[in-house]
């Protein structure tokens, strides 16, 4: 078999090829695939020819390329295992039918092919650990390669700091930018981070983008150990898009938080839905570990309490002029500071505004004096203040109210 080690390695390798359909990419792995086989097969047989322990056998130079290619292009490592397996099968075949054809005698073959086939195993065995640690290593730092660069060019094109190409780009990221998008940005608390919440975070954006009905796959990237950036993409302008992730992700105990932009289109659309995600991001994380997990910068009036918030010392200062008493940290002027907030976004509607709170419009009526009666004055003459105030007081919480003086 050692004379005809050129036509043995072309029988395993069109076998691989037919079972194996991961195995069939470009022209230039085929080829190699073809160099390890057959380097496999030279190395096994000379192995056996001169009694080398396998111990001391190191994988053929081709076939631990080969790993790394396969590891380059994403073909799954079962693939990799499987090929070594179904090789191990067929060469198996082909030694019974040398020994068949031989004129060994029968309880000399017995011996025969039971020191070849522990050989024939050992050395598989062996060898497959060999190149599926070449495998992973190689995967592990081409995917870090290509998530730095591929990261590097999704801040390019965030950035806006010179002019892109589009169609490369979109090449090179693997996700469409001439179509709409929704930005997300998703994290866990600081507390209790682990080593895998960037995968949890990559399989619940995965899974989300299948819920919604995203018409691609969505772009995903690390912000940091914690967090990260994310884009569904969408051929069209979606306007449930918002409420779709909201409904899938509240429905999910294990979900992170998360912050929702707006539907853009185009690299403009882009960078502004991430924007928009980003500020709702900023009003969460002041707030703190408290409720909404989940925060969209179409939430009414979150876009404008976010531009507030960047000097939070001063917005305080400014609340407490517009509202008074009335912009304490306790449950019962929060209550009040919500009833006049809807009342007034309703239209100063009493029965408008007992609709959306659920309440008796006399009570909304009795709220509404109490809370001007707690400010102090009347909002004939700066109503909008007051709205702007409320606003602040809704999404900033207690990071911008008084002290209670209860």
């Amino acid at each position: 078999m050692n004379e005809r080690v050129t036509d043995i390695a072309a029988i395993l390798r069109r076998c691989l090829e037919d079972d194996i359909p991961e195995l069939r990419s470009d022209a230039r792995t085929v080829e190699l695939l073809g160099a390890s086989v057959e380097g496999n097969v030279d190395t096994i047989l000379h192995a056996l020819q001169h009694d080398i322990p396998v111990a001391r056998i190191n994988a053929p130079t081709a076939a631990i390329e080969y790993a790394r290619r396969l590891a380059q292009h994403g073909v799954p490592v079962k693939a990799l295992v499987r090929a070594y397996r179904v090789g191990h099968r067929r060469m198996t075949e082909l030694v019974f039918t040398e020994l068949e054809a031989s004129a060994i005698a029968p309880a000399d073959g017995v011996k025969v092919a039971e020191a070849i086939t522990t050989a024939l195993f050992e050395y598989i065995d062996w060898i497959t650990m060999q190149v599926v640690a070449v495998y992973e290593t190689e995967r592990e730092q081409w995917l870090e390669n290509r998530n730095s660069a591929h990261a590097l060019l999704v801040r390019e094109v965030l950035s806006g700091s010179k002019p892109v190409d589009i169609d490369a780009a979109t090449e090179s990221i693997r996700y469409p930018l001439r179509w709409h998008h929704l930005a997300l940005i998703l994290w866990y608390p600081d507390t209790g981070a682990s080593s895998d919440d960037l995968t949890r975070l990559r399989r619940f954006v995965r899974e989300l983008a299948e819920a919604v009905g995203t018409a691609a796959a969505p772009l995903f990237g690390a912000a940091d150990r914690t967090s990260a950036w994310a884009w569904l993409p969408y051929r069209s302008e979606q306007s449930d898009a918002v409420a779709k992730v909201r409904d899938f992700a509240s429905k999910r105990p294990d979900a992170p938080r998360l912050a929702i932009g707006i539907m853009g289109q185009g690299i403009s659309g882009f960078r502004r839905s991430h924007r928009h995600a980003l500020r709702a991001r900023s009003v969460s994380l002041t707030r703190g570990d408290v409720e909404p997990r989940i925060i969209a910068a179409s939430d009414p009036g979150l876009s404008t309490a976010a531009l507030l918030g960047g000097a939070r010392a001063e917005v305080g200062e400014w609340v407490s002029e517009v509202l008074g008493e009335l912009a304490a940290d306790n449950e019962n002027d929060a209550r009040l500071r919500e009833t006049l907030r809807v009342f007034l976004r309703t239209g100063s509607s009493y029965k408008a505004a007992a609709a959306e709170l659920d309440l008796h419009s006399n009570s909304v009526k009795y709220r509404v004096g109490r809370a001007l009666s707690r400010r102090g004055r009347p909002i004939t003459d700066d109503r909008l203040d007051v709205e702007l105030a409320l606003l602040v007081c809704h999404w900033y919480g207690a990071t911008v109210l008084l002290p209670n003086s209860d």
